[in-house]
This record gives structure tokens, sequence and C-alpha cells, in this order.
């Protein structure tokens, strides 16, 4: 199929009429017209009703969005790879969640890049539910996350038993800053400290709630491996009697794409993890 058929496609839903999406695309309407004619006799089904206040997607246009995305993302990726960089054979797709990226990904790019340098690395930082949907259409070869999703042919190993601690500043302990770990901690959150469930501070990533309260002061609940070195210096300090929970970390990949660079690749990983380095963020003059 035209790739350039599922990229109108897309834009017409992104903007809700044909005028719109042939001026984002700067071609006429006639043309978007007649791409939307074409992709509709391809598929045998009808996309859009089309009225003056624009179009509105059909049962069978809502279900299309999905492949379209997939399409237009995949193809993307190859664009992105090929021709390959000179003097490599291939090339390896790694995901992780952004507040894995360091120090984990990191160390895993750094070790991967020494143990298997015949193969270019693409590093791809996101949240859970898109890195799980790029591995699913296969742009990403594994991901790490921390809530994974099950499906047939998915492996999922988790790689860390780590948990969430709260900590604070000692000079400053108050307030109390919500960081949000997924749903899942969410909902123990909230049953176990039903007080805090409505914080005046909250962030949805990590290391930015950290920076924060090492500049500012306050609370909060972060991964162990992560605040350890902040806690051996006594930067910061365990809030005493406050619950734990626990926040393991995933390695996710579909097994049709299983290869033995991929295998080398992970047991890499688990080198990595095997070794348990510094994990703090690195940015606190005092570490």
């Amino acid at each position: 199929m035209d790739i350039d058929l599922a990229r109108t496609f897309l834009e017409i839903v992104r903007h809700g009429s044909l005028v719109a999406a042939a001026d984002k695309l700067h071609v006429t309407q006639t043309a978007i017209t007649a791409r939307v004619q074409k992709l509709e006799s391809q598929l045998d089904c009808t996309l859009f009703v089309r009225n003056r206040a624009g179009a509105r997607l059909t049962p069978n246009g809502e279900a299309f969005v999905v492949y379209a995305n997939q399409l237009v993302q995949t193809w993307e990726a190859a664009r992105r790879d090929l021709p390959l960089p000179e003097g490599y054979r291939n090339v390896l797709h790694i995901g992780g969640e952004v507040s894995l990226c360091s120090p984990l990904l990191l160390s895993w790019a750094k070790a991967l890049r020494t143990q298997i340098p015949a193969y270019a690395l693409r590093m791809e930082i996101g949240n859970g539910a898109d890195l799980l949907r790029q591995l699913e259409i296969g742009v990403l070869d594994a991901t790490l996350v921390f809530q994974p999703e099950y499906w047939p042919g998915l492996q999922v190993e988790q790689l860390l038993e780590e948990k969430l601690i709260q900590v604070r500043l000692p000079t400053q302990p108050t307030p109390y800053v919500y960081i949000d770990w997924g749903a899942d901690f969410r909902r123990q959150h909230d049953a176990a400290l039903p007080d805090k469930a409505k914080a005046a501070v909250s962030f949805n990533l990590g290391p930015v709630a950290l920076q924060y309260i090492l500049e500012n002061g306050g609370s909060g609940y972060f991964r162990t491996r992560v605040v350890q070195s902040y806690l051996d210096s006594g930067v910061l300090e365990r809030v005493p009697r406050a619950p734990e929970f626990n926040y393991p970390t995933y390695l996710v990949y579909s097994r049709d794409r299983e290869s033995s660079i991929l295998q080398q690749a992970f047991d890499v990983l688990r080198q990595v993890v095997k070794d348990d380095g510094d994990w703090s963020q690195r940015w606190d003059p005092m570490i």
C-alpha cells in the first residue's frame, strides 16, 4: 500500500476535514479526495462520512486508525535505519521507560557498544504503553518497562525486584511530593496513605521530583537503588514507619523476533544488573 495514503488518512483524522488535511500536506483538496477514494477502494470499506462540518470516522475508519499508525511508524523506522551505517551488520532497537534511562539504559548501551560492536544501536525512551505498542508492531526488539502487558508470543522476564521507599530531606522534610509511578502504585498508595492522596506538589517523572526535593525540601517515594547513594551520604533519610511498595522492572520482547544476537544483548543486560553499580541520578554535587 502507498504509505502516503496512510499519512493522508491520519491527517484527516487529526484535523477533522479534508480541507485542513490538504492544507497541512500542501496538496489540493481534489488530491486528498482521490487518495481517500483509493484507500477505501483498496480496503473495500468506507472510512469517512463527509459533510459540510468535515469528515467523521465510520466504525471501519476507527478500526483502521491503529493499522495506519503502525504502517507509518514502521515505515519511518525503516527510513531511519536504512541503509545501514557503514561497517555495521544490523541494528538493535532497544526501548526503556524514562525513569529507567539513567543509569540502567545508559549502562546497557555502553556495554552493548563494547561487547556487540558490529551492531548499530537505536535507543528509544518513552512511556511504557507507547514502548509496548512499538514492540508489538516490530519497531522495537526489546524494551524495559515497569508494568508489562501480556499477549501471545510475548516474553516477559522480571529483571529487577525493586522497592519504592519514602525518603525526605532531613533539614526540610515537607511538603510531601507525590510521584506518579503508575496506576498500580496510585491504588496501593492511596489505600495505604489516604491522607497523602491529594498532595500539594506532584510530578510524573521521578528524576525531576528527586531534584526538586534536593533543592527545595520535601519527601516522596523513589526507587531504592536510585536514592541509595543519597541515603548513604546522609543527604536524604528514610521516613520511619512509611510503607514500602514493590516496583519490579521487566524485560519484554517478542519470541518471534528472538535471535542469537538478541540473546547476547540480554545476557549483557543481566550482567549489568548483576554488577549493580551506583544508580543515583548524579545531580547533587554532594554525591
